[in-house]
């Protein structure tokens, strides 16, 4: 059975829910489309994040790697086409702010997603769930996860898949803001696993 690292964040900012942490806590350890899912909570820090990923990464040893971030205010779940070298953008969970900084001063000026982004389209809106491609995964922990996972594979010379899926909040967080536009839990996590089933194909 090929092996899946899924990750998602803890709260940041301020949202006090991160649903890409529940959907991470409920697959990790299951067994879904061909893959046995490795499931791990990322911090929002600049200084740790990156690091904790390819830890975590090294540890398991993925046959393909999907990370989760939450974009509240889309309407959608949105696989991100492409990562670019550069953070910035709000404080992390520690304060601290980057302005339009690289993220690997060596590194080239973007990758794009491994994963089969037109394939997970067409499986979630076949399936009823609202989906599209982005084509900016902005320049905050997001992109900076994106960026460092697909930095690592390519300067290893991996042929591991790996990408990055946002998704939008969920009704729970939608309580603490009204004007979100949210999704339940369960379709959420439901989409998800379309998403994971879809590798295999």
């Amino acid at each position: 059975m090929k092996k899946l690292l899924l990750t998602g964040f803890e709260p940041f900012l301020d949202f006090p829910i991160n649903p890409t942490s529940d959907i991470v806590e409920a697959l990790d350890e299951k067994e879904l489309g061909g893959y046995k899912i490795y499931g791990r909570v990322l911090p929002v820090e600049y200084n740790v994040t990156g690091n904790q990923l390819i830890e975590h990464y090294k540890d398991v040893e993925p046959d393909d790697v999907i990370s989760l971030g939450l974009a509240a205010g889309r309407h959608l779940i949105t696989p991100e086409r492409v990562a670019i070298n550069c953070k910035g953008g709000a404080k992390d969970n520690r304060g601290i702010i980057y302005e339009d900084d690289r993220i690997d001063q060596e590194g080239p000026n973007a990758y794009f997603s491994k994963l089969p982004l037109r394939s997970f389209l067409n499986e979630l809106n076949g399936a009823g769930y609202p989906a599209d491609v982005s084509n900016t995964a902005g320049t905050y922990l997001c992109n900076y996860v994106m960026y460092t996972m697909l930095h690592y594979l390519s300067e290893n010379n991996s042929n591991v898949r790996a990408g990055f899926v946002h998704i939008p909040a969920s009704h729970e967080l939608a309580l603490t803001n009204r004007k979100l536009p949210s999704w339940s839990l369960n379709d959420l996590l439901e989409g998800i696993k379309i998403i994971i089933r879809t590798l295999e194909e």
